[in-house]
């Protein structure tokens, strides 16, 4: 209890005054961390992380050992703490101290702030990419079993900055001084995304920076544990450019992307442009027109197949292009181009993802001045939203199946607790008018069916 804070003195009911002050005790608001805890248990993905940091600190002064204060640190960024500042008080919070495998009584058994800080400054370059595996690896371990195909969505974020990090430039695109990091989805043949990993990259420079060691790696882990599995790579215009596609060619990686359009294009698709023009004179807005042509820009190995879309309106002409590698059979028939496009259309709903990353899990506190430390933290963020999503998989069936991470921790995590400690057991003791105790049960059914031994780690 802070003893310096005055009681709070509400208006009186029946003739009595209400008063309050925080000295309820081993009370937590977030009992949702103990199945954030259980989502840990089940992928083991804290503990894996753990086995790659290195510890160089001299183990004789260690107080905190690395899995606790990663667990702290992630399961806080989960709940919505994504400040360090905040464990400062939240290392005495009983939830937590369970979650991370601590009794609640014991008191100095998680870490504060400048400890968490000291970890965050301390992990090198070769961890961080370690740490990278890991996390696909634990991702790929959900997909179902005899998965067939999958679907790599790539995209970039703007990551503005408000100090002075390292490598913190000014993007001219999105008019602000930042980081560029990249996102990387897979989406399996039932539908359900997931985030695949992160990479932190600075604004300024070829927005291609990183894309295909990325692209390789994620290709890597996937075909670990499936080894026919069909990829799909999927990416707006920035990644439709002539070595990444080089590389898919040569990996047998599909793909489809946006592409900008050249002048050369521009004039090989005016007859579909024409049509469309002439369409929109008899049908007014909303009519378009699909065409294809092979084309081959400067930096590609041979001629591609190019998807022109076209929409007329009575301003103009709306053309826009896509790249794609089928251009043989598939699934015994050559792909339609509207059945292209359409495809292509769907990563949209990736952006939702990425605003999810952003906004529910804070993933844009990059605020250490090191640009290594910020990509740690990017990948704890990254760490927090998997363990998030195996949550929402625990909701399948319930009416919260397709919340997002914002609705979800607030309709099911944060919920008061109050926690006693005997000689034999702890109990939690949950609100009686909790409204969604049917779900947290199913959740934690759910979870408790997903045993470890039956996930296939593979191997990078």
């Amino acid at each position: 209890m802070n003893h310096s804070l005055p009681d709070l003195v509400f208006p009186a009911i029946a003739g009595r005054p209400v008063i309050g002050r925080f000295d309820g005790g081993e009370l937590s608001s977030d009992a949702g961390l103990l199945l954030v805890a259980e989502a840990d248990r089940v992928l083991g993905l804290t503990a894996a992380l753990s086995a790659v940091l290195p510890d160089r600190r001299q183990q004789s002064k260690v107080q905190h050992d690395l899995l606790s204060m990663l667990r702290e640190r992630i399961y806080a960024i989960a709940l919505g703490y994504e400040d360090a500042n905040d464990l400062d008080t939240l290392r005495e919070d009983p939830a937590l101290k369970l979650a991370c495998g601590r009794r609640p009584s014991q008191t100095g058994v998680l870490a504060s702030q400048p400890t968490i800080s000291r970890l965050e400054n301390a992990v090198a370059a070769k961890a961080l990419l370690n740490m990278g595996y890991v996390i696909a690896e634990r991702v790929v371990a959900q997909l179902p079993k005899g998965t067939k195909e999958v679907v790599l969505d790539i995209d970039a974020t703007s990551d503005p900055c408000h100090g002075q990090q390292e490598l913190s430039l000014f993007d001219g695109h999105y008019g602000t001084w930042g980081y560029l990091p990249l996102l990387m989805h897979i989406t399996d043949q039932t539908g359900r995304q997931r985030l695949l990993g992160t990479l932190l990259r600075s604004a300024c420079g070829r927005s291609t920076k990183g894309v295909i060691g990325m692209v390789r790696r994620a290709v890597r882990v996937v075909r670990a544990r499936f080894p026919h599995v069909r990829i799909h790579l999927r990416g707006d215009c920035g990644f439709g450019y002539g070595k990444l596609m080089n590389w898919c060619d040569k990996h047998g990686v599909e793909y489809v992307a946006a592409f900008q359009a050249t002048k050369p294009l521009i004039r090989m698709t005016l007859p579909v442009q024409i049509r469309t023009a002439i369409k929109h004179a008899w049908e007014g807005d909303g009519c378009r027109e699909y065409g294809e042509v092979l084309y081959q820009g400067e930096t590609w190995d041979r001629e591609r197949r190019i998807i022109i879309k076209a929409e007329a309106s009575a301003k103009a002409v709306d053309a826009r292009f896509v790249v794609t590698s089928w251009t043989q059979e598939k699934e015994g028939q050559r792909a339609d181009m509207v059945e292209v496009h359409r495809f292509y259309t769907e990563r949209g709903d990736r952006e939702n993802r990425i605003k999810e990353m952003k906004l529910d899990l804070a993933s844009g506190r990059t605020s250490c001045h090191r640009f290594v430390a910020n990509q740690f933290r990017l990948l704890l963020h990254t760490a927090a939203c998997v363990l998030m999503g195996v949550l929402q998989q625990a909701c399948e069936g319930t009416r919260w199946n397709k919340a997002q991470v914002g609705t979800l921790r607030v309709r099911l995590l944060k919920v008061a607790v109050r926690v006693v400690e005997s000689c034999r057991k702890i109990w939690l003791h949950l609100p009686t008018s909790f409204p969604e105790q049917t779900i947290w049960h199913h959740m934690f059914q759910t979870l408790q069916k997903l045993a470890p031994d039956k996930l296939n780690w593979g191997s990078a």
